[in-house]
């Protein structure tokens, strides 16, 4: 194996793959990254933890091709350190690869790739075509809210479930649940769970992409139509892995098996108490009460709401904090707790600058929606707050 490529290409596409190594892997293979240099203009590089999978490729120029595996953190370590500008790789007859730049040199003993697993071969299934900034933004608004604990199976995934003409996606952790819905151009019914931490590796991809993609061609419509092209990726999914195209990465994960929780019955369909609020207002007021929040410990905020006002306290054994908002309410004067870091996560995920909070009793669920429409709903949990 012999081939040329960019330095800084190769920096960012390691940063990309590295994302699907683990550290604990018993299986030694898994800590490396696999170099395929088989096509005279593009190499691969591919990391999987056989959970989730990342391949992503980048120009180069192959004299020879082949294919070996290298240690994640070291050929990482040593590219990251290199010098800006072409960078050439050799595999010699004793496995080693010699990596050059400039006067640079390192000499990393590799592995034979023909261990390292498949990570999705020929796939046989259903295709899904989203736009790429639609499901970024449904990643943002949802993940947060999936549980973490792996042994609770289900909710550490997020249901993308799709109807015709749109798109829903949810998350909950049994404390907190977050829906959001957008139209899409898809006619397939379809629902999958994929695990929440592969959905936010796929989000943070796009978002890097998005961030490095060179400028549309202005005022020309083969540029327009170029762009307009790109704005959409292909999910491919039999069952078992989802495969999301991403253009020059591809990211393949498992899917989580079972039945998600019926989430629309969980949602409440009447209230007692609604509130029209200013978002930055209660977002900003949330972390100022969370100034005394210590994790384990008076966790919670306090709100009340009477005549108009939201009135929000916390306190710990070093002080206190109280404010006030100015709030359109309809209905009943109410006193609730929350722990603050579930409503500071639903209320940063909402961009509108105006939500509505409804509510029924102390020990009902709060829902956090739009003003209008149900493009997102946040339902969370209170706490019980101590009598007097």
């Amino acid at each position: 194996m012999k081939f040329v490529c960019n330095q800084s290409d190769l920096t960012k596409a390691l940063s990309t793959v590295s994302r699907a190594v683990t550290s604990r892997t018993t299986i030694p293979i898994l800590k490396g990254i696999l170099i395929n240099a088989e096509n005279e203009d593009f190499i691969s590089l591919t990391a999987s933890d056989l959970d989730i999978s990342i391949e992503t490729r980048i120009n180069a120029s192959v004299s020879e091709r082949g294919s070996i595996v290298l240690p994640s953190k070291l050929f990482g370590d040593a590219v990251r350190k290199l010098p800006q500008g072409n960078v050439s790789f050799q595999e010699n007859e004793n496995g080693n690869v010699d990596i050059k730049c400039l006067k640079t040199n390192f000499k990393i003993m590799g592995i034979p790739a023909d261990e390292f697993p498949k990570i999705y071969g020929n796939m046989d299934g259903e295709r899904i075509s989203l736009e790429k900034k639609t499901l970024r933004e449904m990643i943002r608004k949802t993940c947060f809210a999936a549980g973490t604990d792996e042994t609770r199976g289900i909710i550490t995934g997020v249901l993308m479930e799709l109807k015709k003409g749109m798109i829903h996606m949810v998350a909950l952790d049994g404390f907190r649940m977050a829906v959001v819905r957008e139209k899409t151009k898809n006619e397939d019914e379809k629902s999958i769970i994929i695990p929440a931490g592969i959905m936010s590796e796929v989000g943070r991809i796009m978002s890097d992409a998005e961030e490095s993609k060179p400028a549309a061609p202005s005022g020309e419509k083969e540029g327009e139509e170029i762009a307009e092209k790109e704005d959409f990726f292909e999910i491919l999914t039999d069952g078992k892995k989802a495969v999301f195209d991403l253009k020059n990465t591809v990211v393949v994960s498992r899917l989580l098996e079972g039945s998600f929780v019926k989430y629309e019955d969980i949602l409440p369909k009447e209230f007692k108490t609604s509130l029209l609020l200013n978002k930055n207002e209660i977002k900003d007021s949330v972390e100022r009460a969370s100034v005394l929040i210590r994790e384990g410990k008076n966790n919670f905020i306090k709100i009340e709401i009477l005549d108009g006002r939201m009135v929000l306290t916390s306190r710990n054994e070093e002080g206190s904090f109280r404010d006030e908002i100015a709030t359109d309410q309809k209905g009943d004067d109410l006193e609730i707790g929350f722990n603050a870091k579930f409503i500071a996560d639903a209320l940063k995920a909402v961009s509108d600058e105006e939500i509505r909070m409804e509510f029924n009793t102390s020990v009902t669920p709060c829902l956090i929606r739009p003003t209008e429409g149900n493009a997102y709903e946040y339902l969370v949990l209170p706490v019980r707050l101590a009598s007097g």
